[in-house]
């Protein structure tokens, strides 16, 4: 697979800025707290299921405090629906009572106390600094480590290895939205299975062999 140039890479966030210009996060959030808890109970869960489950949950209890009060047990009553929901509320309920304890309940704004958190890896800590915190950085997940190795702009083997290509490849310029951008294209146009190459706006950049085959 080659690389995508640098002024391919450029070209390729200059379309999906123009389509999209100010991206947000699809799970829905009125707090800090509300995104954090949002994003840890995403994984291996879709952002639509998040949602519907939080729909219930939030209204209840939105604080970490609350969902102290709420008690394990009860948490699980509103999010059974997602996968690995014991282990969820569990993880759910260890950081609520750290982010009490040592933070005033207020979520961190550095990587090291973000990651301290029980249920809170490398990942939904780069969404944390970047939708809470305005910080550039790339949280790669399956969609992004799809795009990025499909289209070239940042090949490679492990997660860690696609978003340390991705961060060295994207301008800044475009490094605050870069994210959100990549994964609403990987989740809608550049799809696992029938990417849609036909109507994808920044075709002409990729990549990918079989982008020909996926147009005709």
């Amino acid at each position: 697979m080659a690389r995508m140039t640098s002024r391919e890479v450029r070209i390729f966030f200059k379309h999906l800025q123009s389509i999209d210009p100010e991206p947000v996060t699809e799970l829905n959030y009125s707090n800090d707290f509300e995104l954090l808890a949002s994003v840890m109970l995403s994984a291996q869960s879709t952002d639509i299921g998040v949602n519907k489950a939080t729909a219930k949950l939030y209204p209840v209890a939105n604080t970490p405090q609350a969902i102290l009060d709420l008690g394990e047990e009860e948490l699980k009553t509103y999010i059974s629906s997602l996968g690995l929901y014991n282990s969820k509320a569990k993880h759910l309920m260890q950081t609520c009572r750290m982010l009490v304890d040592q933070h005033q309940s207020a979520v961190p704004n550095s990587r090291s106390d973000l990651e301290a958190l029980p249920g809170v890896g490398r990942k939904t800590a780069n969404v944390v600094l970047n939708i809470l915190f305005n910080q550039p950085t790339m949280a790669v997940d399956t969609h992004i480590f799809r795009v990025g190795n499909r289209t070239g702009i940042a090949p490679g083997k492990t997660v860690l290895e696609v978003e340390k290509g991705l961060l060295k490849a994207i301008p800044d310029e475009f490094m605050q939205h870069a994210h959100h951008w990549l994964i609403l294209h990987g989740r809608y146009t550049c799809t696992a299975r029938k990417p849609h190459c036909l109507s994808c706006a920044v075709s002409s950049q990729c990549h990918w062999p079989e982008k020909l085959t996926a147009i005709l």
